[in-house]
């Protein structure tokens, strides 16, 4: 009897077909590639001045150079940085969940006049390249009195095409049956936001919190345009000071990025389980 009931539970155990097969070792080959530069930048952040230009290329390095990480932090002012940096960033993920959230929830349920013309609009900005948009922010920036200011960097940051676009569609996910329901509670627009929708939506903002931290954390370019100041500089720019006129210390780069990727990593996988579950309530997955 027992035998036959292993045979009965073997049968029904999913078969792994070739189609999936293939599907599970691209992946897996896709893993491979993409954390291949990760475990680089990790090796030569070890590496002494030899091994950094060795042939064969050295990926265990043999001794560990930990003093890199300390001589990134005498070189230049990485702890200020870090603080302009996380300022920064946090400013930015918590104003544009607010602002975003806000305008993707009117652009989802709520009827007024223009409304599809302003949201067609909004979807027009996607197809602005960043650095198009840098000359006119730099000049109204500092018709404003703000260049060379954390608020300068910030103020154009806070609201972007594609976090308006992706609260709306998933606001829309929502039945209009619950916001009936809400309605004959005594709900208006703005409660049923607050209460409802919000607490409902912590996948999206989650994934919408990552994104954002992880673009503002590692930008460059409109930092470096707008702070001129040493003491307000950015990890990204700061970074750069390391390479020199002839010279660049390639072991003292990766140590500093290490360090820099550091606090993303934390982030994602503190957030891991809201970012996978946003996939699947969009339907973004392939």
């Amino acid at each position: 009897m027992t035998k036959i009931n292993n045979v009965s539970a073997d049968s029904h155990k999913p078969k792994l077909s070739f189609g999936r097969f293939v599907a599970y070792l691209l992946l897996t080959l896709g893993a491979l590639i993409m954390i291949v530069p990760f475990i680089w930048m990790v090796s030569t952040s070890l590496k002494d001045q030899q091994q950094l230009f060795a042939w064969p290329p050295i990926w265990w390095p043999n001794p560990f150079v930990w003093s890199n990480y300390s001589e990134v932090f005498s070189r230049i002012n990485f702890g200020l940085y870090g603080l302009n940096t996380m300022k920064i960033t946090l400013a930015v993920t918590v104003v544009r969940l607010i602002i975003c959230s806000m305008a993707g929830y009117a652009f989802a349920r709520m009827k007024f006049p223009g409304r599809d013309i302003l949201f067609m609009l909004t979807l027009a900005t996607m197809m602005i390249s960043a650095q198009i948009t840098i000359i006119p922010n730099f000049i109204i920036m500092r018709y404003l009195h703000l260049t060379d200011t954390h608020l300068g960097v910030i103020l154009p940051q806070v609201a972007d095409g594609f976090s308006i676009f992706l609260m709306r569609q998933f606001f829309l996910t929502f039945p209009h049956d619950l916001e009936d329901a809400a309605k004959l509670d005594g709900c208006d627009p703005l409660m049923f936001y607050l209460r409802i929708l919000l607490p409902s939506s912590k996948p999206i903002l989650a994934t919408l919190a990552v994104m954002t931290f992880q673009g503002v954390w590692n930008d460059f370019l409109w930092p470096l345009v707008m702070l001129t100041s040493p003491a307000k500089r950015t990890l990204a720019v700061g970074l750069s000071y390391l390479v020199g006129q002839y010279t660049t210390r390639w072991d003292l780069q990766m140590a500093g990025s290490v360090l820099t990727v550091l606090p993303i990593l934390v982030l994602f996988f503190i957030l891991q389980k809201y970012f996978v579950q946003s996939i699947k309530l969009t339907g973004l997955k392939g």
